[in-house]
């Protein structure tokens, strides 16, 4: 164990014992009883120099192996998703290149990729139409599929802010899916993620939107392999994976209830596409492959004990949960430096950081205690704590 000295609110310090909780170990083995996707970060290079708000560069070596990192757990990876900083931080035409070293080093290892394709490189505004939406998806899943790559069809801020009713949504959704040449993964996000994404699907109220949905999907359902719903709710999920044409999977993206949802009950069960997985890998793989095994304990054990990290990285604001993935990163060594693009490692307070430190290690995730706890210090030194 290794002693550090934690801040509290208010500025007392705490004495802490980190390395009490053991780390995993992960069995060698694909996943076989759900299909687990992470949605993984990006590393930003911070020896560039340029403006780190509005033109910082990605570390392509490490971005890289983090990726094979999730691969050997048996993970596939979600690429160029909003845990990357998609359209907070990550344009489309720096998302394009790092799409195409994702499919290239998944070939290389023989992992899985699914990468997002959206609209962000139209930009919302009252002169956009649905055909302009329209053009901008089909561009970038033109560019996925040239790629070789499997499509997650993104929400689009600039569809959410021209559609006049569900029946737009209907219409730009069966255009786009009526094209693909492959199923693809769909990708309901909550307002809680982005707000611009508020009444998505034509309503306010989450369960005529998701009638609206489930509209679309049935009406292509040979188009669609799968939908992912980031809301919060479980029940919502719940109700959603129920009502689901017979071969269509339910992806979960409730990072505050996904034990439960992946686990399921009689009448089915949540795959996964998830932004904890990045922070919780080790955890997230061990614990499916307990539940390959039929050994509900054990994953109950292991997952149950990451929950209140997860729900302390994703608290509200919930879309800045990206610093807390990164800085997990960081701890556990698999990047050099706390920085992001943006500037978005200081999107949550030194508080927030040193609490996840702790929930961290409660939870067996920091796999070198002295090492986490060497570069917890260095953050703390720099907010002036000593």
């Amino acid at each position: 164990m290794v002693a550090i000295q934690l801040p509290r609110a208010g500025g007392s310090l705490y004495t802490y014992e980190a390395g009490r909780s053991a780390t995993f170990e992960v069995p060698k083995g694909s996943l076989k009883s759900r299909v687990a996707f992470s949605a993984a970060h990006v590393v930003c290079d911070p020896f560039a120099d340029v403006d780190p708000l509005n033109h910082a560069q990605i570390d392509w070596e490490a971005t890289m192996a983090y990726r094979r990192h999730l691969w050997s757990l048996g993970l596939g990876v979600a690429e160029a998703m909003d845990t990357a900083q998609r359209g907070m931080g990550l344009n489309w035409e720096r998302a394009k290149e790092l799409i195409s070293r994702s499919i290239k080093e998944a070939r290389a290892v023989g992992g899985r990729v699914a990468s997002g394709a959206g609209t962000d490189q139209l930009a919302p505004g009252p002169k956009v139409t649905l055909e302009d939406v329209e053009a901008a998806y089909e561009e970038q899943c033109s560019f996925i599929e040239g790629q070789g790559g499997e499509i997650i069809l993104m929400a689009s801020r600039a569809l959410a802010a021209c559609a006049k009713g569900p029946e737009d949504y209907e219409r730009v959704y069966g255009k786009i899916l009526g094209q693909v040449s492959r199923p693809v993964i769909l990708h309901w996000l909550g307002d809680m993620f982005d707000p611009a994404l508020t009444g998505y699907w034509g309503h306010q109220d989450l369960d005529k939107a998701m009638d609206v949905c489930l509209n679309v999907i049935r009406a292509n359902k040979d188009k669609v392999d799968g939908i992912k719903i980031s809301l919060l709710d479980a029940q919502k999920e719940i109700k959603m994976r129920r009502l689901l044409p017979e071969g269509v999977k339910m992806y979960t993206g409730d990072d505050f209830n996904y034990p439960e949802l992946i686990r399921g009950d009689e009448q089915g069960f949540s795959h996964a596409l998830l932004g904890i997985f990045d922070a919780i890998a080790p955890a997230a793989a061990a614990a499916i492959h307990a539940l390959d095994q039929g050994d509900l304990n054990r994953y109950d054990a292991i997952l149950d004990k990451t929950v209140a990290l997860s729900r302390h990285i994703f608290q509200t604001p919930t879309y800045a949960y990206k610093t807390g993935i990164v800085f997990m990163a960081y701890l556990n060594g698999h990047q050099s430096h706390f920085r992001m693009l943006g500037g978005a490692e200081g999107a949550r307070s030194v508080i927030h950081l040193a609490d996840l430190f702790v929930l961290a290690d409660q939870a067996g995730l920091l796999s070198d205690p002295e090492l986490a706890v060497e570069r917890m210090r260095l953050v703390l030194n720099l907010a002036g704590i000593r």
